[in-house]
């Protein structure tokens, strides 16, 4: 039985809003501010946002619920609490495959976010030297193609915000990961709203709340659906061992419940802000809001480059992206760093720089998918494709209905009710509904649809 007052050997978060900032720069990142507003925008905007949002509340919530409490419960990195619980709980030792697909997928995503990172480094230098002023839609294009088209470049900034991303997990949990939250979290919030105060001035603010918020069923379709409960799932960071290790510096009298919905909120409220940011800079300069994985790095350049003082806040919209980008990659890597501490008996520092020189090499496979190795291909994807694949379509979602199933199914009710403590009996039930049946079965359509089934 494991003990209720064990410490993770990793150290702690010193107070409960430290979690809250620390799970949700893990839970923001690229997918908020570059994803959910391209998606919004292709599967018609308010209608898709409401479905998103009905989502997070019925499915993302409890499941970040029991991937905290997993991981307060264990205190150890994801391989080692599963193997723990599994005893715990007389499950087979084969439940600890969970942790090591987790913390894999962490390694190989963050293999790939790496590079997209260093385009953000890239963009706020291209901003603030003027790249993008006069720029029209082939220029924008033109301007993307050469600068992911060169190998030495794309190795450098990718090499770049490695070395920064491991120099913060190198420190620790409470000198690295809770003070560069303690930063990082604050300012994105403020680069968020100096932006959406800016799209207050281009006189088309109004135009992008109205396709945010009236919902409009006429562009939505089934596709639509699986799409908003995909994008709910996994901008939670669900899945992949962060939100467990995360949950594993818990303090004990810490209310799972109320954490967890701080953290969807704060979430969403990102995701939101970005789109009111966003749209009525499209709007403003007659850009397609449904532009596609583009919008960021083609689209809104051009917007920028025509529009008084873009130049600044252009800069400042990469800066967020870039913060965005690091709060989401140090918790990527964390629990291959605890495993390899755990397991091989290393150092934090030590732990840091093998799993970030395995990492960056694996990120050269991803920078060179777009020059060297455009034509090399792999059931038919590039590099940078099959990594996308495999992570976001098969790792992660399988992740996220074994961590249901475990909790729901498999943790007693015993465990699971103190650990969560939740203040009402019906609070917890209501628990039991989602996690048990609604989340495995949501999660699982979505896995059959990613992989092309339907």
């Amino acid at each position: 039985m494991i003990s209720n007052d064990q410490q993770s050997i990793h150290g702690q978060w010193s107070s409960r809003w430290t979690f809250i900032m620390a799970a949700t720069g893990a839970a923001v990142g690229l997918g908020n501010i570059w994803k959910f507003p391209y998606l919004t925008g292709i599967h018609g905007g308010s209608a898709f946002v409401l479905v998103y949002i009905l989502c997070v509340a019925a499915l993302g919530i409890p499941m970040m619920m029991a991937e905290v409490m997993i991981g307060r419960r264990g205190r150890q990195t994801p391989i080692n609490t599963m193997r723990a619980l599994a005893q715990e709980n007389n499950a087979s030792q084969s439940w600890q495959l969970i942790g090591w697909s987790g913390t894999l997928a962490g390694m190989l995503i963050l293999s790939y976010y790496s590079v997209i990172g260093g385009w953000t480094i890239g963009y706020i230098i291209h901003s603030a030297t003027g790249s993008f002023s006069g720029l029209n839609g082939e220029g924008a294009s033109a301007l993307f193609q050469e600068f992911v088209g060169s190998p030495l470049i794309q190795v450098g900034w990718h090499t770049l915000f490695m070395i920064i991303t491991m120099y913060i997990v190198g420190r620790g949990v409470q000198s690295g990961l809770e003070k560069a939250v303690t930063y990082l979290m604050p300012a994105l919030f403020v680069l968020l709203l100096t932006l959406v105060g800016y799209a207050m001035t281009t006189g088309y603010f109004m135009k992008g709340l109205a396709f945010l918020f009236t919902p409009d069923f006429s562009h939505f379709s089934g596709t639509s659906m699986l799409t908003a409960m995909g994008q709910a799932f996994f901008s939670l960071s669900l899945g992949m061992g962060t939100i467990m290790i995360y949950g594993s510096y818990v303090p004990k009298g810490t209310s799972i419940a109320s954490t967890s919905v701080a953290i969807a909120l704060a979430d969403s409220m990102v995701a939101l802000l970005a789109g009111m940011a966003i749209f009525p800079i499209v709007f403003a300069n007659t850009l397609e809001p449904g532009a596609g994985p583009s919008l960021i790095f083609e689209t809104i350049p051009v917007a920028f480059g025509h529009m008084a003082a873009g130049m600044l806040f252009g800069t400042l919209f990469f800066v967020l992206l870039l913060v965005a980008a690091w709060t989401s990659s140090i918790s990527l890597i964390e629990p291959a760093v605890t495993m390899m501490i755990e397991n091989f008996n290393m150092t934090r520092k030590q732990a840091a720089l093998w799993t970030g020189l395995a990492t960056w090499l694996l990120g050269l496979g991803t920078a060179f998918s777009f020059n060297l190795w455009t034509n090399v291909k792999v059931f038919g994807m590039t590099f940078f494709d099959l990594l996308d694949f495999l992570t976001s379509n098969l790792m992660l979602p399988i992740g996220g209905i074994g961590i249901a199933i475990f909790a729901g199914w498999l943790m007693t009710k015993d465990t699971s009710h103190a650990e969560l403590n939740m203040n009402t009996e019906a609070g917890y039930s209501l628990w039991q509904i989602l996690i048990r049946f609604i989340a495995p079965i949501a999660v699982s359509i979505v896995l059959i649809h990613a992989i092309g089934v339907f």
